[in-house]
């Protein structure tokens, strides 16, 4: 049918921030204080930055799990199209084949076109048939052609998968069925008000009171609860009691084939944990662009929380343990295996998984850290995070300082 003509972009590595550089590369954007394509940092800045939440699941029928939140969640994706007043074509219907037509007009036009598709209908994720899970995410379509789809989505690779199966993914949520969208150029004018007005956000989720939800979830004071939270034996959603070893604290530290562990919320490709060294990306272009060289003491300090939160990933799987340690390599070699090679390492990527899936039914039955072990090794953990927290509290303090001299 249609195919961009020499698409080749494939950097984005998010969901969100990740379609859109790599739909405004395509096209040709540039930064205006670069010269060059616009950077996944400041489009993660401009979406809200870095966060922190501290979440506990547990649904009927599935094991409980943990959730940790290292950027913006509150609509980042609308937020940073809004701030750079992005020109948005929107086209949606209920009906599959004027969905399909509405996506071949948008590839005709010469842009890349963004469309909502669930994440476990998309077989290159290889997760489990369930009718309990799902969720739609954007990704890049830039060609159909021969009953295929070509898709950009968070791999270095091109990805292939049957337009039937596309079409079944964007239709399983009926709040982004068919939806698609194409992108136009930024008012680069509103750039400079939008940063500060990106950095005051960051700045207010870390300590203010929080959008919805409870203090204890999020920013600061989340970091001191979930700290609390490691040590407390009496409350009744502390790791002593919530996560006991075993299957429970298997899934808060590694997770399973669909929820992901606190390791995995941390650990990122390119020495990234918990995306502050993208957060601190953005804060030193953020400095160039407004001309203000104290912003880098922030971005200096969220390097230094960088290596803090590498520390704190690498406590929560310690070598010093071999399971863990073995399920520390596996989970990075399937993030790697995805973003360097895509569908074509599917094969051991199940391998990984499966592999993993022995190890989570070892550990459940005998985990393998008991006795004082556990406390001490909770109470370490524990620690990290207040180191965390203390130099987050002072990256804060120095955004906001660069506006309130």
């Amino acid at each position: 049918m249609v195919m961009l003509k020499g698409y080749n972009q494939f950097a984005g590595r998010h969901w969100e921030t990740g379609s859109i550089r790599n739909a405004l590369a395509y096209q040709g954007v540039k930064a205006p204080h670069t010269g060059e394509a616009v950077s996944e940092a400041l489009l993660m800045g401009l979406s809200g930055g870095a966060a922190f939440g501290y979440f506990t699941f547990e649904y009927q029928g599935y094991p409980p799990h943990i959730a940790l939140l290292t950027r913006n969640t509150f609509d980042p994706f609308q937020t940073l199209l809004n701030r750079l007043a992005v020109p948005q074509e929107v086209a949606q219907t209920k009906t599959a084949a004027k969905g399909e037509a509405n996506l071949i007009e948008a590839l005709e036009s010469g842009h890349a076109p963004i469309v909502w598709a669930d994440m476990f209908t998309l077989p290159y994720n290889d997760y489990p048939a369930d009718s309990g899970y799902w969720g739609m995410m954007p990704v890049i379509v830039y060609g159909i052609e021969n009953d295929t789809a070509y898709l950009a989505d968070r791999s270095a690779c091109a990805l292939e998968i049957p337009a039937e199966t596309l079409t079944a993914a964007r239709a399983r949520v009926k709040q982004d069925k068919f939806r698609v969208m194409t992108l136009g150029e930024p008012d680069w004018k509103r750039l400079p008000e939008m940063v500060k007005d990106a950095i005051r956000q960051c700045a207010s989720l870390f300590d203010d009171v929080p959008p919805k939800g409870t203090r204890d979830n999020f920013g600061l004071t989340g970091l001191l609860h979930w700290a609390d939270m490691l040590t407390n034996t009496r409350n009744k959603n502390s790791w002593a009691r919530y996560f006991e070893p075993g299957l429970r604290m298997w899934m808060a530290l590694v997770g399973d084939e669909v929820q992901t562990g606190a390791y995995g919320f941390i650990a990122r490709q390119g020495g990234n944990s918990a995306e502050r060294g993208m957060f601190a990306d953005f804060l030193e272009e953020a400095a160039v662009i407004l001309n203000k060289t104290v912003i880098k003491e922030a971005a200096d300090l969220f390097r230094e929380s960088e290596k803090t939160w590498r520390v704190l990933a690498n406590k929560l799987l310690p070598d010093e343990v071999p399971t863990l340690k073995e399920a520390k390599t596996l989970l990075d070699r399937k993030e790697s295996l995805f973003i360097e090679r895509g569908a074509s390492a599917l094969d051991e990527i199940r391998a990984a998984k499966n592999r993993l899936r022995a190890l989570r039914e070892g550990a459940s039955a005998d985990f393998p850290i008991s006795g004082d072990a556990v406390t001490a090794y909770r109470a370490g953990l524990a620690a990290q995070v207040l180191k965390i927290h203390d130099l987050e509290r002072d990256a804060v303090r120095a955004m906001r300082a660069a506006f309130n001299p």
